[in-house]
This record gives structure tokens, C-alpha cells and sequence, in this order.
């Protein structure tokens, strides 16, 4: 019988506790311990409807990235901001979640992006250990690239400054990673790729020389997910996890 506890484990392994940043709130977050697990449910996101198709698989359990519960909660009621976790206690569902830890781990949100777009790791992008510098295999110019990127990450639709270079060395930062572009600059790279890149930062991008790229929150932190299912898969063989299929990309565009 597998517990919550030790699928919990399992991924303090994977994504050490100890890595997170200090504004984060990453871990076991709602539930008992002790639960009996079956069958887990992994979604990049914690919402109403990821809780409405873990209690349709008949789930014990969701592993996402994003924490559940990440400001201090001052109530958990139906119609607070702890309506989440209110739902997940009643429904008997545990959660776990790993953050900004599993952003900076090996193996963890960065590298696959790194990964997806083709580059081969160099190292971290800022003092933290969040993001990945590498190289392409061959340059490409950028509308390639941008082509390329919509496609390995299944981004509805990019934003983006043209700096009139090909890509080469290659930043990346899954989630809002804009302010992170000095780094990308000072690591020699020609492109940058995160999400939630303000105006200014854009401006700055024009004016320095950078590629700056833009591919979605969800769609540069999502490539993950399916590694871990199969790293937990390995783990716990006598236990079912899921991906789940009805979060994904919520910003649409006209």
C-alpha cells in the first residue's frame, strides 16, 4: 500500500525542498499523510476543474507546480480564497506541490525546456539556479526558431522582439522569467525565452540586442509534467498517474 507520505518522499528527491526560493510554498500542502494512494492526478495547476477531474478518476491525490496554497490563507470557506483547499479537504484529496524547486532541480522545469527547444545545457542562467543557458546544434534564423518554439510547446500564439540576430545560444526561464534578461545578456546569449515579459522589458530587449520571446506561462512550464509522471511511474509501479487533460494554456488570443 502506497501513502501519500512516500510519494511525497519520492519527490523531495526529485525536486529537493531545500532548493526553493524563499517567497515560495512549495510541498505537502493539504492532506493526511498516511492516505492510501492509488491513483494520482498531475496537473501544472491546482483549479476547480483539476479537482473536479481528480474526483472523477477517483484520485487520492494531485501533484502540481504551482502551490494550492501560496499567500497566507485567513480562512478556508466556500467562498474565500481557501475555497480550493476547502474542496480538497471535503473531497479527501491530498495535494503536493513543487514549485520553484523543481524549477531549479536537474531534471526539472528549465532543463526540459531547454531541452524541447533544442539546446544542449550549459549550466544555470542567474545566481539562484533558475533558468538554463545552451547552445543549438546549428544556428537558426529567428523566424525558424519562432516557428519552432510555437510548435514543441504547443503555444497558441507568441510576443516577441526581433533583434536581427539567429539563434544560437539560447536563455530560457519557464514561467515570468523577464526580469531575469540582463542574465541572458551577460551570458552572452542572442535569444531569451520566458513568459510574462512586461512592455519595458520588451523596450530594453530592442534596445540591447536580444531576441526576447515570450511562449506562455503554462506553455514553457508544462513540458515537465510529463517527466515526472514517468519518473514517479518508475517509482511506484502499483500506482496510476495521470496527466491531467483538461488543464491547459488558459489565455486565448483573437
Amino acid at each position: 500500500m502506497t501513502k501519500v507520505r512516500e510519494i511525497y518522499d519520492a519527490l523531495c528527491r526529485i525536486a529537493p525542498p531545500a532548493l526553493q526560493l524563499s517567497f515560495d510554498n512549495a510541498g505537502f500542502l493539504v492532506g493526511h499523510a498516511d492516505a492510501e494512494v492509488k491513483t494520482v492526478l498531475l496537473s501544472l495547476d491546482i483549479t476547480g476543474d483539476v479537482i473536479d477531474e481528480a474526483g472523477e478518476i477517483g484520485a487520492q491525490l494531485i501533484v502540481s507546480h504551482h502551490p494550492v496554497i501560496f499567500h497566507p490563507l485567513r480562512s478556508v470557506t466556500s467562498e474565500g480564497e481557501g475555497a480550493l483547499v476547502l474542496r480538497l479537504i471535503e473531497s479527501r484529496i491530498a495535494a503536493i506541490c513543487m514549485h520553484t524547486n523543481l524549477d531549479i532541480a536537474e531534471g526539472g522545469v528549465n532543463d526540459m525546456l531547454l531541452e524541447k527547444l533544442g539546446a544542449v545545457c550549459e549550466g544555470a542562467l542567474d545566481e539562484d539556479g533558475c533558468g538554463r543557458v545552451g547552445q543549438l546544434k546549428e544556428p537558426m534564423p529567428l523566424p525558424d526558431f519562432l516557428s519552432f518554439c510555437k510548435d514543441r510547446l504547443h503555444v497558441n500564439a507568441l510576443r516577441y522582439v526581433d533583434a536581427g540576430k539567429a539563434v544560437k545560444r539560447l536563455a530560457v526561464m519557464g514561467g515570468a522569467g523577464g526580469e531575469a534578461m540582463h542574465c541572458a545578456l551577460a551570458r552572452g546569449c542572442d535569444t531569451y525565452v520566458t513568459a510574462d515579459v512586461k512592455y519595458h522589458q520588451f523596450l530594453d530587449a530592442a534596445e540591447l540586442g536580444l531576441n526576447l520571446i515570450d511562449a506562455d506561462h503554462f506553455c514553457t512550464e508544462n513540458p515537465v509534467m510529463p517527466i515526472l509522471a514517468e519518473k514517479l511511474r518508475g517509482a511506484f509501479p502499483e500506482v496510476e498517474f495521470r496527466l491531467s487533460t483538461r488543464h491547459r494554456q488558459i489565455i486565448s488570443v483573437y
